[in-house]
């Protein structure tokens, strides 16, 4: 009786173990990837003096560009961002970017990136991300996306101009 009883928790333990490898391996399956590489510029800023200290500013930006995706798709991409620029911090920014394909699917991702000068005045970027919307083939999107990347600020009379190197991690609902 014993021996069965071992043995029956054995059976139970083993099929409980494989339920959830086979549960866990189709929630992994069902996520995607894409990667992208991006460059936009600021087509529209606004920057006020936060007064406390010299250039410490707010801005609020609009930029536009073009992503490159790896299965070789090109999309048009306009972010809108609102940020906090402090000489001793960094930039810290929040807002959307909404990514618009040719066949007129759109991604809309809420994102925060905070950037970081070099020695050089170039800003190394990161960038996390939550997929909030997606229409067309991309209706129902959920994901998240991060990403490094430069900025190079503007000389006087110049927009600022962005790199940046993207991983869309996401899954779509069934059709």
């Amino acid at each position: 009786m014993t021996m069965r009883r071992g043995v029956l928790g054995l059976a139970i333990v083993s099929i409980l173990v494989i339920g959830i490898g086979l549960l866990g391996s189709v929630t992994g399956a069902g996520a995607e990837t894409m990667k992208i590489k991006g460059v936009t510029t600021a087509t529209k800023a606004e920057i006020l003096p936060v007064g406390d200290e010299e250039g410490h500013v707010l801005g609020l930006q609009m930029l536009e560009g073009l992503s490159l995706f790896e299965n070789g798709e090109i999309a048009k991409t306009k972010s809108w961002a609102i940020s906090d620029r402090d000489p001793a911090k960094g930039i810290q920014a929040s807002g959307y970017i909404l990514t618009t394909f040719a066949d007129g699917s759109t991604i809309l991702q809420k994102i925060q990136r905070t950037m970081t000068p070099d020695k050089n005045g170039i800003f190394s970027a990161t960038m996390t991300g939550e997929m909030v919307k997606g229409t067309g083939r991309f209706e129902g999107i959920k994901g998240t996306t991060a990403s490094t990347g430069k900025n190079f600020m503007p000389g006087k009379g110049e927009a600022m101009i962005l790199f940046t190197e993207m991983t869309y991690t996401y899954t779509l609902p069934p059709k």
